[in-house]
Order: C-alpha cells, then structure tokens, then sequence
C-alpha cells in the first residue's frame, strides 16, 4: 500500500511539508509506503471549464505537473493533501491545481481515504482546512479524521515543530490513515461499489 503526500506550498521543505513529514512517519511506521509530490512554485493554470477532460480524464494542459498527480494517485491507496495558509484559505496555486486533479475524474479516487493538513501563522487554518475537504467529500473519498482539526501553528518550520499538540494531532492522523487502509484492505470495498447508482443531476433554475 502507498500514500501520496502533496505538498501544496511553494517552499519545498518549508512549513507544510513539515507536517507532511510528521504524518508520513506514522503510516511508514504502520509499514505503509508513503510519496512526496510536491506541486511547484511555478504558475498552475486554472480550470477553464473546456470539458477536454470528460473523455480522457486527463487535464488537456501539460504544462505543469497535474497529469503526472493523477497518474500517482490512482496508484496510491490514499492521499494527504497539505497547504500553507493565505488570506483564510490554501494556497491559491494548490487550489487552481485541485480543481484540475479533480474535476471529471471522481471515479478515479472513489473510496480513497484522503485527508488535509493545514499551516498558518496565526489564524484562517479551519477555513482552509473545510476548503481542502470540500475535494474529497464531492469525490465519495473517506475523510480521516485525527483528534482535533488537522492545523499546525508557525511562521517557521522549527516553530511548527514547537506547536507540541498540532504535532500530535499530525501523528494521530498517520496512525489513523493506516488504520483505514488496513481495514480497507482487509475488507474491500466491492459490496459498496456494487450498490452505486447513476449520478442524478439537477440544475435549481425556474
């Protein structure tokens, strides 16, 4: 089994993947693989809402690394997706590259569990963090929880580091992801799948 980590921040081992890190260490440790990936600093295009997607399930732009996202994480058994907090709310950058990693492709990360981790200075982290979960909830992924909001507190990553309970709170979302995936493993997930039903889709207009 495997997880992928994305790392939504510009800074490659700033804050983020600092409690990136400290959640990978309890799912290694439950003898789970773990995968970085980190997003970039460069510019990420948004959703232009073509519809090139519905047919290949692939973003139609190759110019930054959605496509290789999706690839990893149809290969991996479940997801953390971390972001430094701006302005209340994940980077913007993660955002425009969550809205292509999702859109049209929920079938694809059905019944993956997922779940967010957030940084902030100060304030802002459970806007964000409820942001980051709106991708998992529309896509029929189950979200693990921890024991608190998964939010960590520092400007730096050895003050994060110094934030004792949202470390702690990192640690428990690792051992409770590896948790899932085992139980998940153990039982499968084929009488779920088998009780789908055909999307029904409604537009609220008169």
């Amino acid at each position: 089994m495997r997880v992928l980590l994305i790392n939504g921040s510009p800074h490659v081992k700033g804050c983020t993947y600092t409690i990136l890190a400290e959640v990978a260490g309890q799912i290694e440790a439950a003898g789970i693989e773990t995968e970085f990936f980190h997003i970039g600093d460069g510019p990420i295009r948004g959703c232009t809402g073509c519809g090139g997607c519905a047919k290949t399930t692939r973003c139609i732009y190759n110019d930054d690394g959605v496509n290789a996202c999706v690839e990893k994480l149809i290969k991996s058994d479940g997801v953390v997706v971390g972001s430094p907090v701006y302005y209340a709310g994940p980077n913007g950058a993660l955002c425009a590259f969550l809205d292509r990693l999702f859109f049209r492709k929920s079938q694809l990360f059905a019944f993956k569990p997922a779940a967010a981790v957030v940084n902030c200075r100060r304030g802002g982290g459970t806007a964000a963090f409820d942001r980051l979960n709106k991708y998992f909830t529309i896509s029929r992924m189950p979200v693990v929880s921890s024991q608190y909001w998964n939010t960590t507190h520092g400007f730096t990553p050895e003050e994060v580091r110094q934030d004792k309970e949202g470390m702690q709170i990192m640690r428990t979302l690792g051992k409770n992801m590896a948790w899932m995936l085992k139980a998940i493993a153990k039982e499968g997930t084929a009488e779920i799948t088998a009780q789908e039903e055909d999307a029904m889709r409604t537009n609220f207009i008169r």
